[in-house]
């Protein structure tokens, strides 16, 4: 038997999935990227795994070239299809992607990877501006060298952007084209300096145009007599003729009515109604009612003159034009026009008019033969000038490509630890959406976002149960809204209007003013104490209503008082001469008003008297009778303020303002104790004196210390703990105060 050769087969092995490290932070597991092949491979990793979504271009501090760069659609939002293309993009014409993660904006030319088309342009791309630059031998391309590229494009005679200006070409011929092409069909603005110029539609069609003119004087042989009368100057007596022809027919028609009847003349002339009706107006020699009026007045003689006065003046330069180019060639000069010699030159154009109505309508039908054949002449080299500032366009590209690779390089990394995780913001070393530092109410708010409506925002940033400050900042004329978290501190005196410095990422300062709060607790501890706080302010507000109350009372009766006091002359005046009344007697004092005051203050006192035994009678749970009355203030306070500070978090104040936060990414207690940071003395310093505008109670100071002490002395006796330390009568233990009783005597 033959034996079969074993079938070999090519099995392919699906490549290994890659490795990520993570680090949790935030409530979520965040990517740490640490090779350039994390970068390379981010289309692997799971977009629920990405903090954000999506952000916007604009309001954050990043470069917003790269980030147009990296908007492909021109949106305004950088989305993780974009951000995927990009590190894919970078990666793929770097040899290293490791590079990535140093953040320069210094190129090496050794770094793009020469193996690869793409690479291999770029790295031709920059010796070629690194040798136009006068800088043959560097082996380095920044940011500075290709930033600037406009000018740098400008310097040269093609920039790529399709546009052919008068200064791009030496040849007097074409540049007179060009200008010719401008007056006819409009400019376009170069790139770079907006010189005014014409792209490829517009000579396209400048020269669609010339060459149809082109063509039809072509047919009009000059050397035609027949057709051709005046021979080239036949086109313009054409042209001449054609604008009046209709006017002139109307003339010698109404002309010949009146040498028919002379009675029609005055009906063929305007009537003195029509000319009452003009002059009632504003008169303007072009328009349509003196244009409507005949050539001239109308005789029978059937003669039109063609210079002086009795011309319609709407008709003055169309007639004058009609004479120096038909009339003066074809019948010789003369001053008048008789209906038999209009009709002996329209005769004579009769064959050259069903031409012209071949004419092309457009801008060039009226040059002349020789202007048509000037331009064309032109046409190659006006196309060969397009088609080299067109191949440059290719080298623009790739300028871009190298600048959009350089500033990849330089803020890829940055955005990745700013959108794909948040590493920056936990790590608080400034994320992009960190507008600055916020100074007020003796702290520094780091959270502080730049915002566009700040009632838009307020709707949905609330929900991120933190304590928001929305402040409009100015400077030098400057406007702009930001909100700042206060996450640290007491929130009592932070109120709309009140005013703080704000300082941007650049270090420039703001004059900064509230204009909206949303309040929220900032700690368990702040809440334990609003309630009394609350409680407090509610009583200082009462009392402050009952003095003014009683200070407008006041004044109203020293008013009447004084009143009386300056009036008490008339008064007793006016008392003389009224009838004598009875005599008013004094107000009394309600004894039932006082016995009721005094029934009310009674009932008052025993329900306190009867408060406060009850609450002596626990003896040894009084101090957890006094936890229990402060939990029953403070708890439910404290509750929410616990559950609130579970869910702060960062997400609906990002939200609010255009991005899209894919985690929860909270803000708990000591993160927000580090994004506002309270005033403090520094370590080692010391106060040299005491403050001498403190406040001094007295005796109130000492009055609360001794009854406190009371209140000590009374729980302790309550707890029998003195009473080994007390005289038999004031003990209060049972069985000491037994065994001072005297037994009975026993009976005999």
């Amino acid at each position: 038997m033959r034996a079969v050769p074993p079938t070999t087969t090519t099995a392919t092995t699906a490549p290994a999935p890659h490795r990520w490290q993570f680090i949790r932070v935030g409530g979520a597991d965040q990517v740490i990227f640490r090779t350039g092949e994390d970068i390379a491979r981010l289309g692997e990793l799971d977009q629920k795994l990405w903090v954000a979504l999506a952000c916007p271009t604009r309001g954050i501090d990043f470069d917003a070239r790269t980030l147009d760069l990296i908007d492909a659609d021109r949106d305004g939002r950088v989305r993780p299809p974009e951000v995927v293309a990009a590190c894919e993009w970078v990666c793929a014409r770097l040899r290293n992607p490791d590079v990535l993660l140093q953040g320069s904006d210094v190129l090496a030319l050794d770094d793009l990877d020469a193996g690869n088309a793409d690479g291999a342009r770029l790295i031709e791309e920059a010796r070629r501006l690194l040798q136009i630059q006068g800088k043959p031998d560097s082996a380095t391309l920044t940011l500075a060298d290709i930033a600037d590229r406009g000018e740098l494009l400008s310097a040269m005679r093609f920039n790529g952007d399709g546009v052919i200006t008068p200064a791009t070409t030496q040849d007097d011929a074409v540049r007179a084209t060009v200008a010719q092409i401008m007056r006819t069909h409009g400019s376009v603005p170069d790139r770079h300096k907006q010189t005014p110029g014409v792209d490829r539609a517009r000579i396209e069609a400048f020269f669609a145009q010339v060459q149809a003119a082109r063509d039809w004087h072509a047919k009009a042989d000059a050397n035609d007599r027949t057709l051709m009368p005046l021979g080239e100057p036949t086109l313009a007596a054409a042209d001449a003729t054609r604008k009046v022809q209709a006017k002139l027919d109307d003339y010698f028609a109404r002309c010949r009515v009146a040498a028919f009847d002379v009675q029609a003349v005055a009906a063929l002339n305007p009537s003195p109604e029509a000319y009452d009706a003009l002059g009632a107006n504003k008169l303007d020699l072009s328009a349509d009612p003196i244009a409507d009026l005949p050539l001239a007045p109308v005789t029978p003689r059937c003669v039109l003159p063609l210079h002086g006065n009795r011309i319609n003046p709407a008709w003055t330069e169309d007639i004058a034009a009609f004479a120096d180019r038909a009339v003066t060639p074809l019948l010789g000069a003369r001053d008048e026009l008789a209906e038999t010699e209009w009709l002996a030159i329209k005769q004579q154009l009769a064959p050259l008019q069903s031409l012209m109505a071949q004419r092309p309508d457009n801008a060039a039908a009226s040059l002349s033969l020789a202007q048509l054949d000037a331009f064309l002449q032109t046409r190659e080299a006006l196309f060969a000038l397009l088609h080299d500032d067109e191949a440059a366009e290719t080298h623009n590209n790739l300028l871009v490509d190298l600048e959009k690779l350089i500033r990849l390089q330089r803020d890829l990394v940055v955005l990745l630890n700013n959108f794909v995780s948040f590493k920056a913001f936990y790590r608080r070393e400034g994320a992009i959406f960190q507008a600055g530092t916020l100074y007020l109410d003796g702290r520094s708010c780091e959270l502080t976002v730049q915002v566009q409506d700040t009632a838009k925002h307020a709707v949905l940033a609330g929900l991120a149960k933190t304590c928001l400050a929305y402040c409009d900042c100015t400077r030098q004329g400057q406007k702009m809204s930001i909100v700042a978290a206060f996450t640290a501190g007491d929130i009592d005196f932070l109120f709309v209007g009140r005013n703080g410095v704000f300082y941007d990422r650049q270090g420039r300062d703001w004059d900064a003013t509230i204009t909206k709060l949303i309040e929220n607790p900032t700690s368990v501890a702040q809440a334990f104490f609003a309630p009394y706080k609350k409680f407090v302010r509610v009583i200082e507000e009462q009392v402050a209503k009952r003095a003014a109350a009683s200070e407008a009372a006041g004044q109203g009766t020293l008013t009447g008082f004084a009143t009386k006091l300056t009036t008490a002359d008339q008064t007793a005046a006016g008392a003389a001469k009224a009838p004598a009344t009875a005599p008013r007697t004094a107000g009394r004092v309600d004894v039932g008003t006082v016995a009721a005051i005094g029934v009310a203050l009674g009932s008052i006192s025993a329900v306190l008297v009867a408060i406060f035994g009850k609450f002596i009678d626990l003896g040894q749970w009084i101090p957890v009778a006094l936890v229990g009355i402060v939990a029953a203030i403070s708890g439910p306070s404290m509750l929410i303020a616990w559950l609130k500070l579970r869910q702060r978090s960062l997400g609906p104040i990002l939200d609010a303002s255009g991005w899209a936060i894919n985690g929860r990414m909270k803000v708990n207690v000591r993160l927000g104790g580090m994004l506002s940071q309270t005033a403090h003395v520094p370590p080692g310093a010391r106060r040299v004196a005491r403050d001498p505008y403190r406040e001094r109670h007295g005796t109130t100071g000492f009055a609360a210390a001794v009854v406190l002490a009371l209140a000590l002395v009374v729980l302790a006796w309550r707890m029998d703990w003195l009473d080994n330390r007390l005289p038999a009568a004031l003990q209060h233990s049972p069985t000491a105060a037994a065994s001072q009783v005297t037994p009975p005597a026993p009976a005999s």
